[in-house]
């Protein structure tokens, strides 16, 4: 899961972060999070137990920093799409066709991730909660800017539920991957987002 950094010394340390985000969501998705040991983690991440510590202060901060992250990559690439269109002259209901996709892309190259992510968020035990509360909340905050949008703009009926549409589309779109990916995976990416933007466009009905 890929971020940036500045400078050498950041650089350095954010490929080590890196490479305990691949090794702790590869492991926690194999063996779930209490199975899976700070050992094992800086075992596939190829470092020491101690630099995992170094970056980290425990297995917790670590997988909390892992939520955080990778669901700030997931909200970024949702923004770039909006802006994108924006920048081209796209509608807003363009621009929530192309953050479906985006997302999908997202959750194509992070798999794991994303089956982390939504087990998580139906947990209620754990000490990252509020975190993943705050993350989640982020992103589905830029869905309901393009919304709110698209209703000031006249492109999307006055009567819908913004903060409950976005929230419905951002779970349609992990849910429906998710199924694509463990279920039907002889569908490609275009297939599945074609799926999904008739849904957007309210034709599931044959309405045209």
């Amino acid at each position: 899961m890929e971020s940036s950094s500045t400078g050498t010394g950041g650089a350095r340390r954010q490929a080590t972060r890196q490479k305990l985000y691949e090794a702790a969501v590869t492991l926690i998705a194999e063996k779930g999070f209490s199975a899976t040991t700070v050992e094992e983690i800086a075992e596939r991440a190829g470092v020491a137990k101690g630099t995992v510590y170094y970056n980290f202060a425990s297995k917790n901060d670590l997988f909390e920093e892992l939520l955080r992250h990778g669901v700030g990559l997931l909200t970024a690439s949702l923004r770039t799409a909006a802006e994108e269109t924006e920048a081209r002259g796209g509608s807003r209901v363009e621009a929530l066709d192309a953050m479906i996709r985006a997302g999908l892309v997202f959750i194509d190259r992070y798999p794991a991730f994303t089956q982390l992510y939504v087990a998580e968020l139906w947990r209620t035990n754990r000490t990252w909660q509020s975190t993943l509360m705050v993350v989640r909340r982020e992103a589905v905050a830029v869905v309901e800017t393009v919304l709110r949008e698209g209703v000031e703009r006249g492109e999307l009926s006055t009567e819908i539920d913004v903060p409950l549409t976005a929230a419905a589309m951002v779970g349609m779109v992990l849910v429906a991957a998710l199924d694509w990916q463990s279920f039907q995976s002889e569908r490609s990416l275009d297939d599945v987002h074609s799926a999904l933007s008739l849904l957007l466009r309210g034709r599931v009905s044959g309405n045209r």
